[in-house]
């Protein structure tokens, strides 16, 4: 423990600053990655989190995870750039540019990750203006409905489907769909 307390002694100002920075925060990036992999909250989500209403994903850049990202990047890099040889204005200098990029590469990935998220849920409003095939007869004016084959949001779906048409539309016709009746059938108009 005394040759800590030599080493610790015997370190320049600048130096402390930097160990003093690089490893609790690296103790810190290296829990939250671990959590991460297993799946568990870490302890920054609230701050992360999108309090207003959701408008989408934005590229996040002042987050606690990015900031724990940009203290472990400065304190390596300065030592780094400290032990070469380097002058403090210039390793602050690297140390910063070093933490800067850690921030945009963290930033960046959780946003195509976040991008890359989906719930799977099927947005029926999406089948608006769409074409599908009719999967069974559709009868006219509304009769009764039928099935229409149709791809929504990149996946291929089977639904239900009115028309408004004089003619009942026969399997395998190519429909348009041209509104949504009553949250599921779809209202289609031959092709």
């Amino acid at each position: 423990m005394e040759s800590l307390g030599t080493w610790w002694s015997e370190l320049s100002v600048i130096l402390k600053i930097y160990w003093a920075l690089a490893i609790p925060f690296t103790v810190f990036f290296v829990l939250q990655l671990v959590l991460s992999f297993l799946g568990h909250d870490s302890p920054d989500d609230l701050p992360d989190s999108d309090i207003s209403a959701d408008h989408g994903i934005g590229f996040e850049f002042l987050t606690v995870k990015n900031m724990v990202g940009f203290f472990t990047i400065f304190g390596w890099v300065g030592i780094a750039s400290i032990e070469s040889g380097a002058s403090v204005g210039t390793s602050l200098l690297f140390a910063t540019m070093g933490g800067l990029a850690m921030m945009f590469i963290m930033a960046g990935l959780f946003y195509v990750l976040m991008k890359a998220n989906s719930d799977g849920t099927m947005r029926i409003e999406k089948a608006i203006g769409q074409t599908g095939e009719v999967y069974l007869t559709i009868k006219s004016k509304r009769g009764a409905s039928g099935k229409v084959q149709i791809k929504v949001m990149g996946s291929l779906h089977t639904l239900d489907a009115l028309t408004d048409d004089e003619l009942d539309i026969q399997t395998g016709s190519t429909v348009r769909v041209s509104d949504i009746v009553h949250c599921t059938p779809l209202l289609v108009n031959s092709n």
